[in-house]
């Protein structure tokens, strides 16, 4: 017991204070929100557990309550049972999957008398703690594929169970674990092939209809397999340094398809992008045949980059129209100005811009927000809430609360960088990148910048799963970094 009372202060004494005081000041924030979000004209009583905001306090309360028994925890707890805590959240969610209960369209809820809880919510620590283990094991080294498909696979099992649920949004903030895994050593290229995907399908899908000058060409096609081509020549400059090769594949990428551009407009139209395909099986024939007499592996994986690239444009308007759901292609559509839909598809981002519009500087002032209050916006105290923010507390307030989410993950930054293992340092960089990910996403939806995936924004959206979920995140890894300084018995 003596010893017991030794550790206390000093775990508090090696707290981060600065970051439980941006965790206190957003949810404060938060709960305001919510009053501002869910209060009705003629409501008497915010603080009523039959109202949201009341209900909210609660789940605020039990929050810094658990906070407070993972501080009290050995910091080693965390890393001794982190597979078995990673096993326990992939059996609940692959029994959610056949949880009969469906809100929204959703299995992704567990419902306990009048509980409710959403196991997907939980599992973000949960992985965060496996791929820390596993990347923290003793000559664990991830540019040994063997080493990355592991990790890969323990972030791709949940994500596969939570789309299973019918709950996408979820599954997709899992693709956040890159930016961890880059950080530990990850190949730059894997990350920007990611990037050059999302390129790939945005101006291919957005321009597929645009045709070019007065030729049968697709603006979208054409420019995709333009860019294709000179990503692959910069990856040739970049990773194999053969300077003589670059130049000619460049000459080759851009001759053939000026003249052909030329002649279709000026002598007979005809669609250029069959000479850019013609273009492309060269381009990758040169890279082969470099690659088999210079035995450099690289060549091999610029060309794997170049196939995949053209696979997956192609490949793309298929996934749209065949494999989406129809809301969810609708949802794409509108952001990618394909539909105008403002009463359906777009209802929602719509209502939530004039919200934000009409706050102003300095906004409309607490519960006197007008469409929040006669509820124009759908969801907008849970994964829309930001509007309330811009609508009762203005540009100001909004500025305040992204700064506050700003300093936070610039905080868990520097947190994560000064760990002294391994362990510590890789689930800091997964805390960072799934608050920067639900923080990026959200607010960006709100804004009609990004697509509806539906994640609800850290601190603010009424729920306890989400707000039990990211306390746990944040207190487990301000445990492990408390623990940096005690003195081991």
């Amino acid at each position: 017991m003596a010893q017991q009372n030794n550790r206390q202060p000093g775990v508090l004494r090696s707290l981060d204070w600065w970051t439980i005081g941006i965790y206190l000041a957003l949810l404060i924030f938060g709960w305001l929100s919510v009053c501002g979000a869910s209060y009705t004209f003629g409501d008497t009583d915010i603080f009523s557990m039959d109202t949201r905001s009341g209900m909210q306090i609660v789940w605020i309360g039990t929050s810094i309550c658990l906070g407070f028994v993972i501080l009290m925890l050995d910091d080693r707890f965390y890393d001794t049972f982190s597979f078995v805590i990673y096993a326990v959240l992939l059996l609940l969610l692959f029994i959610t999957i056949f949880n009969p209960h469906e809100i929204k369209g959703s299995r992704s809820w567990l419902v306990l008398g009048p509980l409710r809880l959403q196991p997907a919510e939980f599992a973000k620590f949960a992985t965060a703690l496996a791929t820390a283990k596993f990347m923290s094991t003793y000559g664990y080294n991830i540019h040994y594929w063997k080493h990355f498909a592991v990790s890969l696979s323990i972030i791709l099992v949940p994500m596969l169970f939570i789309i299973l649920q019918r709950e996408t949004g979820s599954a997709l903030v899992y693709l956040a674990f890159f930016l961890v895994f880059y950080r530990e050593g990850m190949p730059g290229s894997v990350l920007f092939t990611g990037i050059a995907a999302v390129i790939y399908f945005v101006v291919g899908i957005r321009y597929e209809e645009v045709m070019l000058w007065d030729t049968p060409t697709s603006v979208g096609k054409f420019t995709v397999l333009l860019l294709i081509q000179l990503f692959t020549v910069g990856m040739v400059w970049i990773y194999c340094k053969n300077r003589e090769l670059c130049l000619q594949l460049v000459a080759l990428c851009i001759g053939p398809t000026v003249l052909a551009l030329l002649f279709s407009e000026f002598v007979i139209p005809f669609n250029v992008v069959w000479v850019q395909l013609a273009v492309s099986v060269i381009l990758m024939g040169v890279l082969l045949w470099w690659a088999l007499g210079s035995r450099l592996y690289q060549y091999y994986l610029i060309l794997l980059f170049a196939f995949g690239s053209i696979a997956f444009f192609y490949s793309a308007d298929y996934m749209l129209n065949d494999v989406l759901q129809d809301h969810q292609r609708v949802r794409i559509n509108v952001l990618l100005g394909l539909e105008e839909d403002p009463s359906g598809a777009g209802y929602n981002v719509h209502q939530s811009e004039i919200a934000i519009g009409s706050g102003g500087l300095e906004g409309k002032g607490f519960l006197n927000g007008t469409q929040t209050k006669l509820k124009f916006v759908p969801e907008q105290d849970t994964d829309f809430i930001f509007c309330t923010v811009g609508e009762e507390e203005g540009f100001l307030g909004s500025a305040t609360v992204l700064l506050l989410f700003l300093a936070l993950i610039l905080r868990l930054i520097h947190l994560a960088e000064r760990q002294q293992f391994r362990f510590g340092r890789v689930y800091g960089y997964s805390v960072v990148s799934i608050f920067l990910f639900h923080v990026f996403i959200n607010v960006g939806m709100v804004l009609g910048l990004t697509p509806v995936i539906g994640i609800p924004l850290p601190f603010f959206s009424y729920g306890g799963s989400s707000l039990w979920g990211f306390s746990f995140l944040l207190f487990i890894f301000l445990r492990i970094d408390a623990g940096r300084n005690l003195i081991r018995s």
